[in-house]
């Protein structure tokens, strides 16, 4: 089963519904929304987020510090739903740009579950 997406991405075989899809957005959209700085710092630094198939991605956006006309994204968190065993997979981006299992805590049973592990952020893996 194949669903055409927005921008003409395909997702084949999906591991969420599209209710699943919508609750996530709603959910990791109020997490950022609470982390992210006040309005006036928003020009300088601010938060966003991704979701893509059934992984949502948090991320960073500031100016190139050398070209500040150009906007650059820094990932922070990701999490991925794995339908077989019915877990979130936590990951966290590395100085070597790669996605790396949070090994403090590399599933969470739900989404809230998920989004709490990324705000306690114990070992300062995700926000620094």
């Amino acid at each position: 089963m194949c669903i055409k997406k927005d921008l003409g991405e395909q997702f084949c075989n999906m591991a969420l519904s599209e209710f699943e899809i919508k609750r996530m957005e709603k959910l990791v959209g109020s997490f950022v929304e609470r982390r992210r700085p006040e309005v006036r710092l928003r020009g300088q630094v601010d938060l966003g987020f991704r979701v893509t198939g059934q992984s949502f991605e948090i991320y960073e956006i500031r100016p190139l510090w050398d070209d500040p006309s150009k906007i650059i994204e820094t990932s922070l968190a990701k999490a991925t739903w794995v339908k077989s065993r019915k877990i979130w997979k936590l990951f966290w981006m590395r100085s070597d740009l790669k996605w790396h299992v949070h090994t403090p805590c590399p599933t969470a049973a739900s989404l809230e579950e998920a989004l709490e592990v990324i705000e306690r952020d114990a070992y300062g893996c995700f926000f620094g």
